[in-house]
């Protein structure tokens, strides 16, 4: 069976997904408090980020669990709200049509069509129905008794984790994925591991450092 990964942020859409998905509580006035620590830390990070101590990573792994933080207290009904609201006031108007258009050539041809991406796994549900992928690899948040705890559980879906990942949901799926003749389509430098998982890697807009690495590589640079 061959299979097409895709990323999200940057790949799939214009704008950051984790980004909108931020701007939900400020706008509805919810869980201010718990708005301006999440960014007061994670400004400081981007910081260390940008002068060199920090990978990217790195920061994007920290971000990633800590978006758990916005959901304590949460039921999963109230949390399908927030997925909701990303989609129709953040992702309207921001998705690359074209590389939405090859996730569903790839569908077409008979393609499995995996999300993978750092985002909490509920959003990129919501985002596959919209796009029309198979599966989703994100970041997990726990959820005791239909509520969601605060807190992450295991690794972010970011860097190293997210090939590890990837794998871990194709053997939970019972899938044979040919992985040399798959696809896999992505932009930045965090997610190099996941475009070397596959035959077929895709640069799609790429950050600069993707770009050199891709034109060392000879792997397909995907932008108009």
């Amino acid at each position: 069976m061959i299979a097409a990964f895709f990323d999200v942020d940057g790949t799939l859409t214009n704008s950051r997904v984790w980004s909108g998905l931020i701007d939900y509580f400020p706008a509805n006035r919810i869980k201010l408090g718990v708005h301006y620590l999440f960014n007061t830390i994670h400004y400081f990070l981007y910081f260390v980020h940008k002068v060199g101590f920090l990978n990217q990573s790195a920061f994007r792994e920290i971000w990633a669990k800590d978006l758990a933080w916005y959901f304590k207290g949460f039921s999963v009904e109230r949390s399908e709200e927030v997925w909701e609201w990303v989609i129709e006031n953040r992702l309207s108007g921001q998705w690359r049509e074209d590389v939405v258009a090859q996730l569903r050539k790839h569908k077409e041809e008979g393609a499995v069509i995996f999300l993978v991406s750092g985002g909490p796994i509920g959003l990129l549900e919501r985002i596959a129905k919209e796009v029309g992928a198979d599966h989703v690899v994100g970041t997990r948040h726990e959820v005791v008794n239909g509520v969601y705890t605060g807190r992450a559980l295991g690794a972010a879906c970011q860097g190293v984790h997210k090939p590890q990942l990837v794998k871990e949901k194709v053997k939970t799926l019972g899938l044979e994925i040919d992985w040399d003749s798959s696809f896999a389509y992505a932009d930045s430098v965090s997610d190099v591991q996941l475009l070397e998982l596959v035959g077929n890697p895709v640069a799609v807009y790429p950050e600069e450092g993707v770009r050199e690495l891709a034109a060392e590589r000879g792997w397909t640079i995907f932008e108009r």
